[in-house]
Formats: C-alpha cells, sequence, structure tokens
C-alpha cells in the first residue's frame, strides 16, 4: 500500500514538472512589472488642507510619520517656526489618477470633502493646486482640474462588468503616504452593497488597499480603469485584505456630469420603494421577490397619477428588476427627460406605463418641501380619556395586535393628523411576528391586502378573508405619525 500512495506521488511530481518545467524554472503568476510601469505616471498623490478656527498659518499637508515625503514636507511647510498654536490641520493624503491630458483628475468625495486647499503632487514630482469642479456623496466621487502647463499622461476606463470574479486586478496608490505603490488583487465579489449610499454596487477585491489607497484607480489586466479604490475593512486602519471599488461603469456617466456641468443631473421617478420580502410576496400570491414594492408617490413628480401605492416595479426600460436595490440605480443612471417603459404588477394584473423622468435633485427640494413638518403637534390627553374599544376576538392571536377606530382621542393620543384615516395599532404582543417587522401602537393602518380599510370591522373581515384563502401571511400597509407609508407583512398565527 505504501509503494502504490509512493507511486501516485511520483505521478503527480511529474505531470506537474511537465507543465511548469523543471523545480529551477518554476513560475508564480505573470509579472506586471511593464504595466504599472506604464501606468504608475497618471497615478497621483492627493493632499488636502483645511483652516482651522483661531489660526493664522498657512494651510499645509501633513502625511503620515515615517513617510518618505515627510522631510520634503517639513521642509517646506510655511509654518514651520510660527509656533505650535499657528499650525493648520490637514487631512491625511490620498490617492487620484488623471484621465486626461487637460488635466482632470478624478478621486474620491472624501479625500476632498471640507478642504480649504488641494494640492496634486504627481509621480514626477510636480506639485500642483487643484480646483474641485464637482463631487457626489452619493458615489464618493470627485473631480478635480489641475494646469500643469503641458499634456499630462492619463488612463483610461474599460467595461468593468468584464470584470468577472477570479480575474486579475491591481491597485495603484499612495496608501500611507507612501507613493507610487503597487499591489496586485483578483477581483473577489460583485456587486456588494456595503450600505454606503443608494448606489452601492462595489467591486471586492483582496488586493491589498489601505488608508491613503482612497480615490486610486483599480486596473484590470489590459491597463483600464475598472474600479475606484473607496473603502476597506479594516482593524486598527489596516487593511484585512477586502477593499471596495467602486465599478468604473457606475462612475463614468457620474464622472462625465461632475466634469461637464459641476454636479449631477440623475434621473428621477418619484416613488418611494421597499423590498418585495418573501413574507410580502407569500401574502400576495407572488412567485418571487422580484421588483420593487412602491410605498409613496411624490406629489408632484414624475409618476403622480400614474404609479400607485402598492404597485411592484418589476422592469424599467427593459431592464428587470431583481432587487428593490436595483430601480435607484437604473433610473439615476437614465437621462432626464426620457420618456420610459416601466412595467408593474398591480392587484396580480401586469400594467405597462410611459412615464418621463424628472430630475433627481430638484426631486429632493420638491420631497422636503412636501414633508414640511406640521406647526404643531396635539398634546396626548390623560389614558383615562379615550374609550376603550374591544379588538374582535381572535385578531390579536391571528396577526399579534389589537386595533380601534381612529377618534379624536386617539387622534390626540397618537399625535395623528386629523386628515388621517384607517384604524390604529392600540397594542401590540410581545415576541410576535408583528412586534419583531416593528408593528408598534400608533400606527395607522389603510390596506389589508392591498385593499383599504377604514373600520375594524373590514379589517377583520380581510384578515379573516386571507386565513380562509390558506395565505401565510397578510400584507399591511401602515403609516406612522409623520405620515411615512410602508408595507408589513405578518405571519398569521
Amino acid at each position: 500500500m505504501r509503494s502504490t500512495t509512493r507511486g501516485w506521488v511520483a505521478l503527480v511530481l511529474a505531470l506537474a514538472l511537465a507543465v511548469s518545467g523543471s523545480p529551477g524554472q518554476a513560475k508564480g503568476p505573470e509579472s506586471v512589472a511593464s504595466l504599472a510601469e506604464v501606468l504608475s505616471p497618471a497615478v497621483v498623490n492627493i493632499g488636502t488642507s483645511r483652516r482651522v478656527a483661531g489660526g493664522n498659518g498657512v494651510p499645509f499637508p501633513e502625511v503620515p510619520e515615517g513617510s518618505p515625503l515627510e522631510e520634503f514636507f517639513d521642509e517646506h511647510n510655511p509654518n514651520n517656526g510660527l509656533g505650535e498654536e499657528q499650525m493648520q490641520e490637514a487631512r491625511s493624503l490620498g490617492s487620484g489618477f488623471i484621465i486626461s491630458a487637460d488635466g482632470i483628475v478624478v478621486t474620491n468625495n472624501h479625500v476632498i470633502e471640507g478642504a480649504d486647499d488641494v494640492e496634486v503632487f504627481l509621480t514626477d514630482g510636480t506639485r500642483l493646486p487643484a480646483r474641485i469642479i464637482g463631487a457626489d456623496s452619493k458615489t464618493d466621487l470627485a473631480v478635480l482640474k489641475v494646469d500643469a502647463g503641458r499634456d499630462l499622461p492619463f488612463v483610461e476606463f474599460g467595461d468593468s462588468d468584464s470584470a468577472v470574479v477570479g480575474d486579475w486586478v491591481m491597485a495603484i496608490g499612495n496608501p500611507f503616504g507612501l507613493g507610487g505603490s503597487v499591489t496586485l488583487g483578483i477581483v473577489s465579489a460583485r456587486n456588494r452593497d456595503i450600505q454606503s449610499g443608494p448606489y452601492d454596487q462595489f467591486i471586492q477585491t483582496d488586493a491589498a488597499i489601505n488608508q491613503g489607497n482612497s480615490g486610486g484607480p483599480l486596473f484590470d489586466m489590459d491597463g483600464k480603469v475598472v474600479g475606484i479604490n473607496t473603502a476597506i475593512i479594516a482593524r486598527g486602519g489596516s487593511s484585512l485584505g477586502i477593499g471596495f471599488a467602486v465599478p468604473g461603469n457606475l462612475a463614468k456617466p457620474v464622472i462625465d456630469q461632475l466634469a461637464q456641468f459641476g454636479e449631477t443631473r440623475r434621473g428621477w421617478l418619484g416613488v418611494g420603494i421597499q423590498e418585495v420580502s418573501e413574507d410580502i410576496a407569500a401574502s400576495l400570491a407572488l412567485g418571487s421577490t422580484a421588483g420593487a414594492l412602491v410605498i409613496d408617490v411624490t406629489r408632484g413628480g414624475p409618476s403622480e397619477g400614474l404609479i400607485r401605492q402598492g404597485d411592484i416595479i418589476v422592469e424599467f426600460d427593459g431592464k428587470p428588476i431583481a432587487r428593490m436595490r436595483d430601480l435607484p440605480r437604473v433610473v439615476a443612471e437614465t437621462a432626464v427627460g426620457k420618456a420610459v417603459p416601466v412595467k408593474l404588477l398591480r392587484n396580480g394584473d401586469q400594467v405597462v406605463l410611459d412615464i418621463t423622468l424628472g430630475r433627481l435633485e430638484l426631486g429632493e427640494k420638491l420631497i422636503a418641501n412636501n414633508g414640511a413638518e406640521p406647526e404643531s403637534q396635539p398634546v396626548s390627553p390623560p389614558e383615562d380619556e379615550v374609550a376603550e374599544v374591544p379588538t374582535p376576538q381572535g385578531l390579536r392571536d391571528l396577526v399579534g395586535f389589537d386595533v380601534a377606530p381612529l377618534d379624536e382621542a386617539r387622534r390626540s393620543q397618537f399625535g395623528l393628523a386629523p386628515e388621517a384615516d384607517g384604524v390604529v395599532v392600540t397594542e401590540v404582543a410581545g415576541g410576535s411576528d408583528a412586534d419583531r417587522k416593528g408593528v408598534i401602537p400608533g400606527l395607522v393602518v389603510t390596506e389589508v391586502n392591498q385593499k383599504q380599510v377604514a373600520t375594524v370591522d373590514e379589517l377583520n373581515s380581510l384578515v379573516d378573508e386571507a386565513r380562509e384563502a390558506g395565505r401565510p401571511a397578510v400584507l399591511f400597509k401602515v403609516t406612522d405619525p409623520a405620515g411615512t407609508s410602508r408595507f408589513i407583512a405578518v405571519r398569521l398565527g
């Protein structure tokens, strides 16, 4: 048996040597030295500074202690000799890259946010003042402009959708102030949502990314930019081997708009949405959880009078909406003023509507105006002034909460607006499915399984219908005292 095992080992070793050559000729991954040499001159270091109240010195960047640039910065710091109280606070150095010969530079918004002065340092030692053309906090991108008096080396965007898990990628940047650092790794995941913004769709990579790499490029092996390095999972400021980059295909339209207009001009549908959970899908007898459930339609927005609360958007401009968070991204990437077909499910039927998109930036102002707080809130009366109205027996056992009619006493008790309509939740059973999903006293129930309710009897009847039909859950549309609506699917007990 032992000799047989040795024979197999010898055979495997022989096959390995046949592929890779003799032991002295074995090689690792192909070198990227020539690629790094070509691309590095287009990658820049970015220093920012901001004035601190009470200081009279000149803003000047600081570098991490021990950086090779520390001596150079100390020598040229105009604040030297002015005393500690004169020194200005400086942001840590970041990274960026040049995308045109005339000096357009891309970086992260968080690298330059709040800065009074921004400087760009080229690989040949040239130091240039930079002007912020535009920035976007939603995608954490910013565009700068420098004037070098000559054409600058630059890099181009590739197709980030072609970078799949397992592909080699290379990051070049300025970690810890160590300019011109090159790291190599692979795409380890796609479409990561790290809850940093509404359009999260990050490329995850194991190419080492640390503090100071922010804003630097992530290249494919053709030398094209497929991502902008933005975030890391870190401990003590050091990478744990997981970094995130904004995909180039998501970043490119934003960068183009910032470069051209100094601001973003995103498409806007004018609806509030939430995820179609498994319980919501079950309550509506849907075959899948695909789509985005509409919980609100903005007054004066593009969808007013067309899309309704409770509609489920399953396709936008020919693009399927597999998950709720897909919709904001594809809408934002669509041109303002474009008429697009929107496919949705309404009461089990498929409906297609043509909707002309508005502009998100203007829509956000409209939403803010529509959502102005009322001038005053009613004062809650003593509890004994609220008449007890019994909930129909069995409702609490079925859905885990009690309801009551909306009379003046309860409007006052829960701070509900005079125009609020429906029935109010008065008590929730602790540990019930309703409790776990955020049903609380004071919520107003306005719909059950997409049918309006105005009385306790109507609510009770619709819950009984769902139970008799064998549905595992009931879909409630609820509105809080601030007027915000959402859908909650509660499992039947």
